[in-house]
């Protein structure tokens, strides 16, 4: 197998030097989690930056992560979003929703609270859990958005089912309390039994009360 990882790394450093873009996002992939190659953080960002000037979506947004994190690079939350915001306008949900993030929390850019919902919209309705959890959080409290408790149980509940822990337990209080949903007790239950099995003690501690009263 590593003999297998080890010749793909090879194929795509051969690929990527004559330009190639997807080849070049590929192994700083393979450079980025060690796949062929010692992991190398430098020579990842390094080849994320060639291909993402050619335009790769993925490469673009694993870049922004680069920078966001200070791997390879320096930290820099300007390039961060920079990448993010070139990624997320090819549609690349996973950097709409980081772009998101940014905006909301004002990391590289000014905070902006109508363009992160504006961003996780556009990455929820791809399918992105995390998206789907922090859009549905807008809508509850009103930032960037109207305050809609009907939508923000509907974008909850996308998330849920997705498995998110956090979406569950707020879902779970949707329905225990009625917010934009009718008040539904098992409903409640059966979200926090979902999200308390995964860990999450707010869940566990609002479950334990249901059982107790």
């Amino acid at each position: 197998m590593e003999n297998n990882l080890e010749d793909a790394a090879q194929r795509y450093k051969d690929a990527a030097i004559n330009g190639d873009a997807d080849a070049q996002c590929n192994l700083g992939l393979c450079y980025e989690y060690g796949r062929g190659v010692p992991q190398d953080y430098a020579e990842a960002a390094k080849w994320y930056g060639k291909s993402a000037v050619q335009g790769n979506d993925l490469a673009q947004f694993r870049l922004g992560l680069c920078y966001e994190h200070g791997r390879g690079v320096l930290q820099d939350y300007t390039e961060a979003v920079k990448w993010y915001g070139k990624s997320a306008v090819q549609g690349n949900a996973e950097a709409q929703l980081n772009l998101g993030l940014c905006y909301f929390n004002g990391d590289g850019v000014s905070r902006n609270y109508a363009e992160a919902a504006k961003w996780y919209c556009k990455s929820a309705a791809q399918g992105n859990a995390d998206a789907q959890y922090m859009l549905g959080w807008c809508y509850e409290r009103g930032l960037g958005v109207l305050q809609d408790y009907a939508e923000a149980a509907k974008w909850y509940g996308e998330s849920a089912t997705q498995g998110d822990v956090f979406a569950q337990w707020n879902l779970g209080l949707c329905y225990e309390y009625g917010s934009g949903v009718p008040q539904d007790y098992v409903e409640a239950v059966k979200w926090y039994g979902k999200s308390a099995a995964q860990g999450n003690a707010w869940a566990q501690f609002n479950l334990g009360l249901c059982y107790y009263y």
